[in-house]
């Protein structure tokens, strides 16, 4: 399993949210490139990225940040989320060396774009799943829709997506650990492997997420815990590289 470190993009700056509230942020940086290699040189495997601003105007709108920090970081997987909602969002991310982009609300109110998107550029696109309740929530978690979570993942079984990036809305920023029960039944329905986000606090939460033994969970997401100092990324990645499921 991997640890990814998150950094949300808002106006420029590297920030973090409370239950996806724009009012409600922290700013940890104004430089997110530099934040970008204080997780490289971490040891992180993969960076999620977020333009938070792009989820709200459906557009990208901190794509120049992007574009630097892959730039950068040319053999460093990078996955980015937020505002993604046409093929030519798409393509633009992949040629500045972004490795996946992530699809959210598009797949649930288009779900046919997400087979469009995976034949056009195969094998990067993540879908991103947000819940409050176990239902899909939308337009930077503003709409929450009356589509269960396992119903859309199954959706999309057949289109080739590389994984999918569950957070539960109600955890996400808040550091009272990860629905643990809700990612691994996720994992279990659905053959797309599943990636944790929303709530991770410390060590205790993946080594929740590793004792599920669920197979399918390979990534966990992890944002206002390591910019706050309750979980360091070196040691967690100790943790689920030394870990025999």
């Amino acid at each position: 399993m991997l640890i990814i470190p998150a950094i949300d993009l808002k106006d420029g700056a590297c920030v973090r949210l409370r239950q996806g509230r724009m009012d409600d942020s922290t700013v940890f940086s104004d430089d997110p490139v530099a934040m970008a290699a204080r997780w490289v040189e971490a040891g992180c495997r993969r960076l999620h990225l977020v333009d938070l601003n792009g989820a709200f105007e459906g557009q990208p709108i901190n794509g120049e940040v992007v574009t630097a920090i892959a730039r950068r970081y040319p053999n460093l997987p990078i996955q980015i989320g937020g505002g993604i909602r046409s093929l030519e969002t798409i393509e633009h991310y992949v040629k500045a060396g972004v490795g996946y982009v992530i699809v959210g609300t598009k797949a649930v109110k288009q779900p046919e774009f997400v087979g469009e998107a995976c034949r056009a550029f195969p094998g990067k696109v993540i879908v991103g799943l947000d819940a409050r309740e176990g239902f899909v929530a939308t337009d930077g978690w503003a709409e929450v829709s009356s589509v269960q979570v396992v119903d859309l993942a199954r959706r999309f079984e057949a289109d080739g997506v590389s994984a999918i990036v569950y957070t539960d809305i109600a955890k996400d920023g808040m550091m009272q650990g990860c629905n643990v029960e809700a990612t691994a039944a996720l994992a279990a329905a659905t053959r797309i492997p599943v990636i944790a986000s929303g709530g991770i606090h410390d060590l205790g939460d993946i080594r929740k997420l590793l004792d599920t033994r669920a197979s399918g969970i390979v990534g966990a997401i992890t944002g206002r815990a390591i910019y706050e100092g309750t979980l360091d990324v070196a040691e967690a990645q100790a943790l689920c590289d030394g870990f025999k499921g």
